[in-house]
């Protein structure tokens, strides 16, 4: 919606432009009654001239009777003339279209001003019908049809002298003919006169009244334009009041401090904002300079050489940018303040100056409460992990400098879930709060002491020997250790984990010290917790999990890059068995970043020990489910049988796979009863209660299950019986030596019976000799699998299709039990 516009600056045209208007239509009247009086004025002074010929061509007659002399009759030839010219003027004129040209002539010839011709005709042409005038032309065509008759009289006469034949009575008939016309025109003439004297009259009363008219309504005007002025100039006065109230108003209002000065720099006016910044009274402070007020500083509270006003006039302070300095009040106290100035000009002149004061005190405390909180923890008011690191680079560079050792730690709290999960994080933080301050206590004075996230420490110990900082290490466990934290009156002991690494002036990156104290304490948790680690760089088992570590970064890059690979190898059926349609493996390989093939036994414990199984396993089973589905697409369906992905023990205690899978199977439109999933023993066990939900949710959508390696571990057959799993795989350390060892062979036919009893089917893996194959078969043994049986190759859904005519079952294995 369109704002109504309240009050405008009144422009000059819009002002005086009914005064304009009124005044050129008082000159259009003006000029026009002057053309009008004047047509008029000619029409009188034409009649005179009409009236003196006439007079003039009757005495001439008169005297030619008389004496016959020509001469006479020539002037009353020229004396007839311009009555004459009247005449023909006004047949003219009558005529339809009017004859203009010959009534030019015609005005000449009556002896009319050649100035006064064209006003004539305007008169004649447009007010014919006026009253007075059409009463004028109607006696003037009377006084011309007299002298037509004076005229033929004339014309007789002359003829008749001419020819001698004039009598007595000849001219006495004339004269007495000139006397009746003279007797008849002289009224006419008289009437015609009286007619346009009273015409000229009415005109000059009309346009009198006209005029006076037009001039009260002018002054009218002049009357509604001045009330209007007068009305639009309160109205600026009450806006501007308005305006002058409403700015007084804000600037009384707004934090920042307004001051505004004379050219001198003179205080004029200050708002409260500014009373308070500079603890003088706005009464007070008028008229005094500027510097009376409060001193000006540079950030290092150094007196700044020039004056504000100065800054000011010289665009210094301008507001295209903020200036912080800090200004000493009289009472010696000093305010960090963003100075904005800028001259007030009026008339094109500085008049003045306006500055703006922004307190920066709680800017400034913001500003410190963010650095703060940018480099420490807000839980335990320690440095943070970024300010741990630029601490720990900063004394590696140092190294590089001068001589120096240094000592960096890692602490990881043991056991610390129990507490939160039992009692909840407010308990979690109070303890996390309490063992801070143990710490600390058993640091040395310019120590670092940094929470690195959760229940994990960071301490760096700068230029300390290694024996004092394994000393420092083993109190700050011990002090852990005796803390006997109680939560509502319920008890904990706690204990933490130590890695330590003694950093030297030897080459040491932040990346590479950061590691190597990770995996120090890592070692610690892993040999029992509670416990001191120091790290050695020919440690064997630190070795193999820096080498662990590196292929998690590798892996990542294989599942980004897509570089892992499946094979294919075939599970046979040992005895007859028309309704099994038999297995297909399928095996995971890793092309390294120089193309060669990598065996899972390089990655899967690394991969399973820092959590990239789960993700492994979803790319088998999205790249398995693929390959299923482009046969189903080719109506092949009858190629394929069930179809076993072996899973992680992550995996299957991991709910949101649950969820993926079905959303694979309904993506793929893959039937689950062709699915059978595998999962080893020990995972199974060790994740007993998360194994059993995960093989009940999807058997209650029809897929199979098999347990692989089983009786490898130190598992026990009582276990069995709470796997509701339809295969299971006698474990290839048993089988391979079956023919040698008496007791493998006694553990392979044990395993097969007591499956058989709880109604499930057997497979024996690595069959490597038609021996072996033999063997299994007298033993009773469902399944096979091995070199014997066929090799591992490329598995796509073209190699599917080109296996033995004879159907077997699919087993898809994944990244659990691999060769």
């Amino acid at each position: 919606m369109k704002q109504k516009r309240t009050l405008g600056t009144p422009r000059l045209l819009g002002i005086v432009w009914p005064f304009i208007a009124v005044v050129l239509f008082q000159a259009l009247l003006g000029g026009v009654s002057l053309y009008v009086l004047s047509a008029v004025r000619g029409y009188v002074g034409g009649e005179s001239l009409w009236s003196k010929g006439q007079k003039d061509a009757i005495y001439y007659l008169n005297l030619y009777a008389d004496s016959h002399d020509e001469t006479i009759f020539l002037k009353y030839q020229n004396a007839i003339a311009v009555p004459q010219g009247g005449h023909e003027l006004r047949l003219a004129l009558d005529h339809q279209p009017p004859n203009i040209e010959a009534a030019r002539i015609a005005i000449l010839k009556g002896g009319n001003h050649p100035d006064d011709v064209s006003s004539l005709i305007w008169l004649y042409l447009n007010f014919r019908h006026f009253s007075y005038l059409e009463r004028a032309i109607d006696l003037w065509t009377v006084g011309d049809a007299y002298l037509v008759q004076l005229d033929d009289v004339a014309r007789e006469m002359r003829q008749r002298i001419a020819d001698s034949q004039a009598t007595d009575a000849d001219i006495k008939r004339w004269k007495e003919q000139i006397f009746t016309i003279n007797e008849g025109v002289t009224p006419a003439a008289k009437a015609f006169s009286d007619a346009l004297g009273e015409g000229s009259r009415v005109i000059l009363r009309l346009l009198l009244v006209t005029n006076l008219a037009t001039a009260l309504g002018l002054i009218v005007l002049a009357l509604m334009r001045t009330h209007k002025l007068l009305k639009q100039r309160h109205a600026f006065a009450d806006a501007l009041q308005l305006e002058k109230d409403r700015a007084q108003i804000t600037l009384q209002s707004i934090g920042d401090g307004v001051i505004t000065t004379d050219v001198e720099g003179a205080i004029a006016y200050m708002n409260p904002a500014a009373e308070a910044l500079t603890h003088w009274k706005a009464e007070q402070a008028a008229g005094l300079p500027l510097a009376a007020l409060f001193n000006l500083l540079d950030e290092n509270a150094q007196a700044d050489g020039f004056t504000l006003i100065e800054h000011i006039l010289s665009g210094q302070l301008s507001g295209g940018s903020e200036h912080s300095k800090l200004i000493q009040r009289l009472d010696g106290s000093t305010v960090s303040v963003t100075l904005v100035g800028a001259p007030i000009r009026n008339a094109g002149k500085v008049s003045g100056t306006v500055l703006v004061l922004h307190d920066m005190t709680q800017e400034r405390q913001y500003i410190a409460n963010l650095s703060w909180q940018a480099t420490h923890d807000a839980l335990t008011g320690l440095a943070n992990r970024r300010e741990f690191e630029y601490r720990l680079e900063q004394a590696l560079h140092n190294l590089t400098r001068q001589v120096g050792r240094h000592a960096l730690m890692f602490l990881d709290l043991d056991q610390f879930k129990l507490v939160n999960d039992t009692c909840g994080h407010a308990a979690g933080d109070e303890l996390l709060r309490h063992i801070c301050a143990l710490l600390q206590s058993g640091l040395r004075e310019g120590d670092t002491l940094a929470r690195l996230g959760g229940d994990e420490f960071g301490i760096l110990l700068e230029n300390c020997a290694p024996e004092a900082a394994e000393k420092i290490a083993e109190g700050l466990r011990q002090t852990v250790q005796n803390l006997h934290f109680v939560w509502k009156g319920r008890p904990f002991v706690t204990t933490v984990s130590i890695g330590l690494v003694h950093v030297a002036q030897s080459p040491a990156t932040l990346e590479a010290s950061l590691r190597a104290a990770d995996m120090a304490c890592y070692m610690a948790k892993e040999k029992g917790r509670n416990r001191v680690q120091v790290y050695h760089a020919d440690d064997s088992e630190l070795s193999l999990r820096f080498g662990e570590m590196a292929w998690v970064q590798r892996l990542h890059v294989a599942l980004e890059e897509d570089r892992f690979c499946l094979y294919a190898q075939e599970i046979a059926p040992l005895g007859a068995d028309e309704q099994d349609r038999g297995h297909i493996e399928i095996l995971l390989r890793l092309h390294d970043e120089a193309g060669r093939m990598i065996l899972p036994d390089s990655f899967i414990p690394a991969a399973e020990r820092y959590g990239l199984m789960t993700s492994i396993d979803r790319w088998v089973v999205e790249n398995v489910f693929k390959v299923i589905a482009q046969c189903i697409a080719q109506e092949r369906e009858e190629s394929l049988a069930m179809c076993a992905i072996n899973l992680s023990g992550i995996t299957i205690g991991d709910e949101a796979f649950l969820d993926f899978l079905r959303e694979q199977f309904v993506a793929y439109s893959i039937p689950p009863e062709m699915i059978c999933f595998e999962i080893t023993e020990t995972s199974a066990i060790a994740n007993l209660g998360s194994a059993i939900r995960f093989i009940n949710e999807l058997k209650g959508l029809g897929c199979h299950f098999s347990l692989d390696d089983f009786c490898a571990g130190m598992s026990s057959f009582a276990y069995l019986k709470h796997l509701p799993v339809d295969f299971l795989k006698i474990d290839g350390s048993f089988v391979k030596d079956m023919l040698d060892d008496p007791i493998n062979r006694a553990m392979v036919e044990v395993i097969n019976h007591i499956g058989h009893v709880m109604g499930k089917r057997t497979i024996a893996e690595f069959v490597e000799t038609p021996q072996i194959e033999q063997a299994l078969l007298e033993i009773g043994v469902d399944y096979a699998q091995g070199y014997v049986i066929e090799r591992p190759h490329l598995f796509t859904w073209d190699s599917l299709q080109s296996r033995p005519a004879r159907p077997r079952p699919l087993l898809f294995k994944a990244p659990g039990t691999f060769r």
